[in-house]
């Protein structure tokens, strides 16, 4: 029998200088650590714009978000007998302060641009995610 887990994974972006910037995450400060967006489990019975909310608010203490945008990119993972499925959000800080005060779980946080983000992330399906939403806030 297999285990089904959901997941959200959230971009979340602030404009400085009319230009955008992106928060990425590091869970531990050690060799083998690395950057990420922000993610998190799906509740029971919860939407997955409440859990995209819930997380941005929970983890990195930002209360007031923009549009929660539905990156429309949906990654499986299937790693014995637990299949985890992950959708893929982003949502813009409204009136960020630089400093974030970060739940437990996160050792370390950055602001950056596309240019420092890209080369950071670890992983391609978070590279691919975030050209999508960058290509989205430049066509706006």
């Amino acid at each position: 029998m297999t285990d089904l887990h959901h997941r959200v994974r959230v971009f979340v972006f602030s404009f400085r200088e009319r230009r955008p910037d992106y928060l990425l995450l590091r869970r531990t400060l050690g060799p083998e650590s690395f950057w990420t967006p922000l993610h998190g489990p799906i509740g029971f019975g919860e939407k997955l714009e409440t859990a995209v909310q819930r997380e941005v608010v929970q983890d990195i203490g930002i209360a007031r978000v923009g549009e929660v945008i539905d990156l429309q990119m949906q990654t499986n993972h299937l790693l014995g007998d637990e299949h985890t499925v992950e959708w893929t959000y982003a949502v813009r800080a409204q009136d960020v302060a630089r400093e974030l005060v970060l739940d437990r779980t996160w050792a370390a946080y950055r602001w950056e641009s596309m240019e420092e983000a890209f080369p950071a992330l670890e992983f391609e399906a978070d590279r691919a995610a975030l050209v999508r939403l960058h290509t989205l806030l430049a066509a706006a």
